[in-house]
């Protein structure tokens, strides 16, 4: 192996000992405890090492939101084409997404505790774009197929969307009060009258 083939695995394998590391304070500790210092401390590096990788703590919270939305795509997806018509698709999705949301907390926390996220931010993640052009893709197929070929399939999507994020939301906060089986009869009534708007 020549120098610089060296070089960029020895890249390579302190930036990954960084995110491994920043994503063990974080579960350890949570995301609002995260810091570059931290991180120098947990891998024993100094704190300029951490920023000849990453600029800022932002990027590596980027980071994982890309990762986030790219595990959450792959979710969507399987949900997706475990049916067959897009309206059993809307619901094998939003059950994908809920069974996400509490199976990996963490990455929802960071990826949406600002809410749901703007259009022009989607637009400049490929990961947030990927995971929003499935949804949009399936709603418009349901429209396409409903009674109302002609509604707005951009509005119908945040109106999905903010379903799934609101319950889930909500369920986060006040688990103990719904509890988790409340919480799916809750997500299957609201997602089965967003089906039938689309039919009415």
């Amino acid at each position: 192996m020549g120098i610089l083939e060296r070089r960029l695995r020895q890249k390579a394998e302190v930036r990954t000992s960084i995110l491994q590391a920043a994503w063990q304070l974080v579960l350890d500790e949570g995301w609002p405890a995260l810091s570059i210092r931290k991180i120098a401390d947990a891998i024993e590096y100094s704190v300029p090492v951490i920023y000849s990788h990453f600029e800022n703590k932002d990027a590596i919270l980027l980071e994982f939101t890309r990762d986030g939305f790219r595990l959450l795509t792959e979710a969507v997806i399987r949900q997706r084409d475990s049916e067959q018509r897009a309206s059993q698709q809307l619901e094998a999705i939003a059950q994908g997404y809920w069974h996400f949301a509490f199976a990996n907390e963490a990455y929802y926390q960071l990826m949406f505790g600002l809410g749901i996220p703007p259009c022009d931010k989607v637009n400049q993640v490929a990961e947030m774009k990927q995971f929003s052009d499935v949804l949009i893709s399936v709603i418009r197929e349901a429209i396409v197929t409903s009674k109302q070929p002609h509604a707005d399939g951009f509005l119908k999507f945040h109106t999905y969307w903010s379903i799934l994020h609101g319950l889930v939301s909500i369920q986060m906060i006040d688990r103990k009060e719904t509890g988790a089986h409340r919480g799916e009869l809750v997500l299957q009534d609201a997602i089965s009258g967003f089906i039938k708007t689309l039919n009415g």
